[in-house]
């Protein structure tokens, strides 16, 4: 083999180790300040706070996803795997953070109970409304 064509084969060895490489590597997550939203607007919550992680279409596959330990959930399906009945109970204490959810293993999920608290400067009824409508939403974007 001539050293033209040796040499060739490892610069193209080389050039291929270095774009498996780059399309490993894992983005990273930037963490921000949660933009205030109506509490009135499911889906302006869920746009807000859900979709970089679960897309706009909640099937897990938002901007962010790739950043994350493990794929984030499709939300479409909560019913689906429920037996067919949407499980609005666990949603509302997922989303207060009284639930654990095993796939989050180190909580890449926020916790939005506190940063809804936050947001309703302290009123309960305000923090009910967020959770109760962003849950509802949800129940809409179900699979039928």
């Amino acid at each position: 083999m001539s050293f033209y064509r040796v040499f060739g084969l490892v610069l193209m060895s080389t050039a291929a180790t270095l774009a498996l490489h780059a399309q490993q590597a894992k983005p990273e997550i930037k963490h921000t300040s949660a933009p205030r939203t109506s509490a009135a607007s499911g889906k302006e919550m869920f746009v807000a706070y859900c979709a970089s992680c679960h897309g706009t279409d909640a099937k897990g596959s938002g901007p962010a996803a790739t950043a994350l330990n493990s794929k984030p959930a499709d939300l479409t399906a909560l019913a689906k795997n429920n037996f067919g009945k949407f499980p609005a109970d666990r949603v509302m204490s997922i989303l207060r953070g009284e639930a654990t959810v095993t796939a989050h293993g180190n909580r890449d999920m926020p916790v939005w109970g506190p940063v809804f608290w936050k947001m309703s400067q302290g009123h309960p009824a305000e923090l009910q409304q967020r959770v109760a409508n962003l849950t509802h939403y949800l129940e809409s974007l179900q699979a039928k």
